[in-house]
């Protein structure tokens, strides 16, 4: 106990100027943290934690500089060359992060992607909700979210879409050989209606676009906007369902028979 104390009364000057250091540095964080979200929520800079984390990283960085000399007795110049010494190999371990960093950098300062945007990237489409220092997290419809590494979003080609046009659903049907598209028309888009209005958006309304001929007849798609929260899949359903027992839909499965 007394070599303890001995100990303590030694280094309390250091003790305290340690837990000095720690609690600014840990008040300063709070602070920038704060700040600096609520400037880049009302600046045409993208919000995104990538620079959030580089702000906290830089304060606990002068941090742990101003109480190296006085609080361990390490020169901060010292300890910076021999990291400079060994950053070299560290690198060479470290070169994916640093490639996701670099790339995450060069994601936002270039806009290419902000939080907010849908994108589609190996068939694959969502909502980018946030660029951290290694990876993009992308929100599916469905409410699941892919990590994409920053490194593989520089290097691989991607498609920026509207929010309408990820809702949209395409179902495809065939009319009878003679049918009136008009009437055909109608009746699709009345049947469809009905039997989706809870699940699609109110404007635009549900559409029958007709693409072309056939052997069996007339092609087309019914064209609907799923509301935000419903896959497209339920909507895809619901209007086969609806469709399976008009009686001008060409049922290719008997023809076959």
């Amino acid at each position: 106990m007394s070599i303890a104390i001995t100990w303590l009364q030694a280094h309390l000057d250091r003790i305290i100027l340690l837990l000095v250091i720690v609690a600014v540095a840990a008040v300063l964080t709070k602070i920038v943290r704060r700040v600096l979200q609520r400037v880049l929520d009302q600046s045409q800079i993208p919000s995104a934690s990538i620079f959030i984390n580089l702000a906290l990283a830089i304060i606990w960085f002068i941090a742990v500089t101003v109480g190296l000399e006085p609080v361990f007795g390490i020169n901060p110049t010292t300890l910076i060359t021999a990291l400079g010494v060994g950053g070299l190999a560290l690198s060479l371990g470290l070169k994916d992060t640093i490639a996701n960093i670099i790339g995450g950098f060069g994601l936002m300062l270039g806009k290419v992607l902000v939080p907010g945007d849908t994108i589609t990237i190996s068939g694959i489409t969502g909502t980018v909700t946030d660029i951290t220092w290694r990876q993009t997290v992308m929100r599916e419809r469905g409410g699941n979210e892919l990590v994409i590494p920053n490194s593989v979003l520089n290097t691989s080609s991607l498609e920026r879409i509207t929010p309408l046009s990820e809702s949209c659903v395409l179902v495809p049907f065939t009319a009878k050989a003679g049918s009136d598209p008009a009437e055909v028309s109608r009746t699709v888009v009345e049947v469809v209606g009905a039997s989706t209005s809870t699940l699609t958006l109110s404007t635009p309304k549900p559409s029958a676009v007709f693409t072309g001929f056939s052997p069996y007849g007339l092609e087309g798609n019914v064209m609907l906007f799923a509301k935000p929260d419903v896959p497209l899949s339920t909507v895809r359903d619901a209007v086969v369902r609806a469709l399976a027992d008009a009686d001008f839909i060409e049922q290719r499965a008997a023809i076959g028979q």
